[in-house]
């Protein structure tokens, strides 16, 4: 979830859903097909709502992307270099979403963005924020936890650039609420995740994986890692040991899409966030469906 600006003073008045930015995570696919056929869904009388495919070649080949990855693409290195044949398409369809939904930062950008992805790792509903300064993300990350509309976790990524999640089957209800008029978000404290850094998998000189994720690991995303638990086994069945000096939290653990990013897992600290500030929602004129 992402909002523009992030100290916002004015009303919510256009929100775009993706689905697809990877286009071999389904859910978010689907659900953005179907809002597109069923645009009434996602109406709401104070705002506009529009759901859009992130990447339709990667959607045609049931692929996570076909040049590189547009999830790391909508940065200022790519969003303004110059014009070129043979950029990959990701790049072009980055700079076509900036140009749609933006551009990025400016004051005519779209007032929020929801961009849903699916997880191999066990990781649940969750709702990741682009950080803990958006105020508005925050608060509806809360509102949604306390209300039960899902059963789930916050964390904030450390991702520059990019927006990346997890939001399985358990979306509709999620988005659902989607700030009525008149909602007013209290101040708070919610716990939350922070990505800290990312462990490799263990390898051999050449460069090839040496271990697998230890099956003591496997599956406890969000679950404490302490000094000495064991993280990876070798193919010749030794543990490795976890050998950092603090707890920490692993989440995507044995993510399929991450061995390219010789990715194994993200370390995440928790930490209690307080936002002692309340939002209320104000009525707009009903907007048109775009």
């Amino acid at each position: 979830l992402c909002s523009s600006p992030s100290n916002r003073s004015r009303p919510l008045s256009r929100v775009a859903v993706s689905g697809g930015t990877h286009g071999n995570e389904m859910s978010g696919i689907y659900l953005a097909k179907h809002w597109l056929r069923n645009p009434m869904e996602l109406r709401r009388g104070s705002f506009a709502v529009t759901p859009f495919l992130g990447n339709p070649r990667a959607i045609e080949k049931c692929v996570r992307y076909v040049g590189r990855d547009l999830n790391r693409t909508f940065t200022t290195e790519f969003l303004s270099s110059a014009e070129a044949e043979d950029k990959p398409y990701e790049v072009v369809r980055a700079r076509e979403i900036n140009q749609t939904y933006g551009p990025k930062g400016s004051a005519q950008a779209f007032d929020f963005m929801f961009d849903l992805h699916n997880t191999t790792a066990n990781m649940g509903a969750c709702l990741i924020v682009d950080s803990e300064e958006s105020l508005l993300p925050m608060h509806m990350c809360e509102a949604l936890l306390q209300y039960k509309y899902f059963e789930g976790v916050t964390f904030l990524s450390s991702h520059s650039g990019g927006r990346q999640g997890s939001l399985p089957m358990q979306c509709p209800p999620i988005l659902s609420p989607l700030c009525p008029i008149g909602t007013v978000f209290p101040a708070f404290e919610i716990e939350a995740y922070k990505i800290t850094g990312r462990m490799d998998y263990p390898r051999y000189p050449d460069g090839e994986i040496s271990a697998m994720v230890h099956p003591k690991l496997q599956d406890k995303d969000f679950l404490p890692m302490n000094p000495g638990d064991p993280i990876f086994q070798t193919f010749s069945g030794e543990e490795i040991l976890y050998e950092g000096d603090t707890t920490i939290y692993p989440a995507f653990i044995n993510e399929a899409a991450y061995y390219e990013k010789k990715v194994a897992f993200a370390k995440m600290e928790k930490h209690i966030l307080f936002n002692s500030l309340k939002i209320l929602l104000h009525p707009l004129p009903a907007p048109r469906m775009d």
